[in-house]
């Protein structure tokens, strides 16, 4: 068994959503020199990134820490590296030719490129970056069952992600984007038809803006021991107060510089309405974890 299978990872995890497009590559040795140094040993990119998404940068967040781990002869085995399989979008048609679906020979495409990106012989966490099915997400709550799709089913791309593993491409399975239905469905085909992977975490928003992770996801993760991987951990900077100005923050802040094109900043916080900066000020006096969301939170990671 690879020795990444066993790997102690840090409890803070670091994003490269912006790598690519906000920063060059040596602003981003600079941040990953910096991670390492702290202790940090986890890090996630994805096939899609950078955001925004152009076809120009694609795959430049992979390409980054793959140079980044050959530059610096960083140990493979003393790092953990998770990217995600983007799914289904009728935009990013430079993705594998769409991407269409999520199916056995799209996620067999994105596993290999992937690697040639990173330049590494294997993903140590592998996940599916939004399901291939209709839910609400990057901020909508309403679920609509007429806005349904026939989905690829949940099985076929456990099945492939299967075979990725036995081939020695991928060591564990995640899934991102997710709802607590999703979570059991990849758990219960896991548990009932062996040898298909069991997922073990979930990368989901989670802020003191966010907090629908603390209801029936919580729940289900805590049951069937799936850990939270939080992405957005500032609400996309809006919580490191820099965008609570007149001004409503630096020029060159990304929700600034790309304004209007991150939907979940859009969608989830409203960014762009008048209101948008007196609203997070009001939730934040207003919220704080309870104690069963903060235990929860603190069993997991922070990306």
């Amino acid at each position: 068994m690879n020795s990444a299978a066993v790997l102690n990872v840090s409890k803070l995890c670091l994003g490269t959503m912006t790598f690519g497009e906000q920063n060059s590559y040596e602003d981003a040795r600079e941040q990953l020199n910096f991670a390492r140094e702290s202790g940090i040993n986890f890090f996630d990119v994805a096939e899609m990134y950078p955001v925004p998404q152009r076809a120009e940068s694609q795959g430049k967040s992979e390409i980054y820490l793959g140079r980044w781990l050959k530059e610096a002869q960083v140990s493979r085995e003393r790092v953990l590296v998770a990217t995600k399989a983007t799914g289904p979008s009728g935009q990013m048609t430079w993705i594998r030719g769409g991407p269409t679906s999520l199916d056995s020979k799209n996620i067999e495409q994105a596993i290999d490129g992937s690697l040639k990106r990173l330049g590494c012989d294997y993903i140590d966490l592998y996940q599916l970056h939004w399901p291939d099915r209709y839910v609400p997400m990057f901020g909508d709550i309403d679920y609509d069952p007429t806005a349904s799709y026939a989905p690829v089913p949940i099985e076929e791309q456990l099945e492939a992600l299967s075979r990725a593993k036995e081939a020695g491409k991928i060591i564990h399975v995640g899934v991102s984007n997710e709802t607590a239905y999703g979570v059991m469905e990849f758990c219960r085909l896991a548990d009932s038809k062996s040898p298909l992977p069991r997922i073990v975490s979930i990368q989901n928003a989670y802020n003191l803006l966010c907090r629908t992770f603390d209801s029936t996801l919580a729940e289900c993760c805590h049951h069937h021991h799936v850990r939270l991987l939080a992405y957005s951990p500032l609400a996309m900077g809006l919580l490191s107060g820099k965008y609570l100005t007149p001004e409503r923050g630096p020029k060159d802040a990304r929700l600034n510089l790309y304004r209007g094109r991150y939907a979940e900043a859009e969608s989830r916080y409203s960014f762009s309405k008048p209101n948008c900066i007196p609203a997070v000020t009001v939730r934040l006096n207003s919220k704080s974890p309870n104690n069963s969301s903060r235990k929860y939170a603190e069993q997991g990671y922070i990306c």
